[in-house]
């Protein structure tokens, strides 16, 4: 019964390595029919519904190939990974640091607890573990990419470009450190270069091509917009409001509506014009509501160019009143894009179902109590 599951083990991770993810379950399943506690394959399993999407699942084989075989390092740290996407960072320390106790001398389970203490925000420790795991296998691919990632959340670009570079000298086809070195080059707006590192990326794997990412042009433009016309039609209304006391604010004001209107517009130039037609043909292709957010923040943001033109042309105020409605608007937009992306995300959106079903538990469960001292009887003096 073991050969038997031994031998679907190995067919299953052959399969899973070469992306073939509907055989490799199939696989494992057949395999788990002879040996329904067999850990090694429960683990295989939990990797491959990661690898499709299907967190919840994916978190529950986890569990059981936790159950089945509490000292195998690998279900612990799969387990891990299946938490983080689930946005359960400190369980995913909790089972990555049980990882790192069974098999000390692992590099795979340092790496991991390195994700999710970056994941946990908590950046020194999260350095220590992706450098402890790279010291115990220096050429590891996956180790300088953990490298990357850390650094880059705590802010690090340079040192993680360096580290992304690194991988993909060991590993030039590598999809997901091409795909990382392109958003540090975006972060950077090296908009002509992160561009074509992510149209490549997208050419040569187009199942998992990433629309939201072929999109940051756009995306990134209105983030940066909707924050300087707030800072700015604020500043340029607080002049109008001193101009009743001091007249030549008034006149600051205006000059300050035309420069503005002149910075924002020439912001999205510098990122909309080299990043060229990709991202407007990708954007139609967003999730429903990220679309019609991107949609509604270029048209507002659009007008309220347009109304600061206006202001610095006339003077009317009501221009600077309908800028600051604008900027409003756009911030609400930004929320709502948001939370079209974590929509879209699997493991957003079973961790917003967790909220609601912890918001129902605790309402029902006041309720009670508040009926229970609604009818208990008066203590008798």
């Amino acid at each position: 019964m073991d050969d038997e599951a031994e031998q679907a083990f190995a067919r299953a991770q052959r399969l899973a390595e070469v992306g073939r993810y509907d055989d490799a379950e199939r696989t494992a399943r057949v395999g788990l029919t002879v040996a329904p506690e067999h850990g090694p394959l429960l683990t295989l399993l939990a990797s491959v519904l990661r690898l499709r999407r299907e967190y919840v699942a994916a978190l529950a084989t986890a569990d059981a190939a936790v159950a089945a075989a509490p000292h195998l390092a690998d279900a612990h740290a799969e387990r891990a990974e299946s938490l983080m996407l689930l946005i359960r960072a400190k369980d995913a320390v909790a089972a990555a640091e049980e990882a790192v106790r069974l098999e000390p001398l692992d590099a795979s389970g340092y790496l991991v607890l390195a994700r999710a203490l970056s994941r946990d925000n908590q950046v020194a420790r999260a350095r220590d573990a992706a450098a402890h795991g790279l010291s115990l296998r220096p050429r590891s691919v996956e180790g300088l990419l953990t490298v990357a990632d850390v650094e880059r959340d705590a802010g690090n670009r340079e040192a993680a470009t360096a580290s992304a570079r690194a991988a993909l000298e060991l590993d030039p086809g590598n999809a997901y450190g091409r795909w990382l070195l392109a958003m540090l080059d975006a972060e950077r707006l090296k908009v002509r270069r992160s561009m074509r590192g992510l149209r490549d990326v997208a050419r040569d794997h187009p199942a998992r091509a990433d629309l939201i990412s072929l999109t940051w042009p756009i995306r990134g433009v209105l983030s940066g917009l909707r924050r300087g016309l707030a800072v700015g039609a604020l500043i340029v209304g607080a002049l109008l409001v001193a101009g009743h006391w001091w007249s030549y604010a008034t006149t600051f004001a205006r000059v300050l509506s035309g420069v503005l209107a002149a910075v924002l517009a020439g912001f999205g130039a510098r990122v909309l014009l080299p990043a060229g037609r990709l991202p407007w043909r990708c954007l139609p292709l967003l999730p429903p509501m990220m679309r019609r957010a991107n949609y509604g923040g270029l048209a507002i943001m659009a007008a309220a160019i347009v109304l600061l033109v206006l202001h610095a042309a006339t003077g009317w105020w009501i221009a600077v009143v309908a800028a600051l409605v604008a900027a409003v608007a756009l911030w609400l937009l930004g929320f709502l894009e948001m939370l079209g992306a974590g929509l879209d995300d699997p493991g957003f959106r079973q961790a917003f179902r967790d909220i609601g079903a912890e918001f129902r538990d605790w309402w029902v469960t006041a309720k009670k109590d508040l009926r229970e001292a609604w009818t208990d009887p008066p203590a008798k003096g």
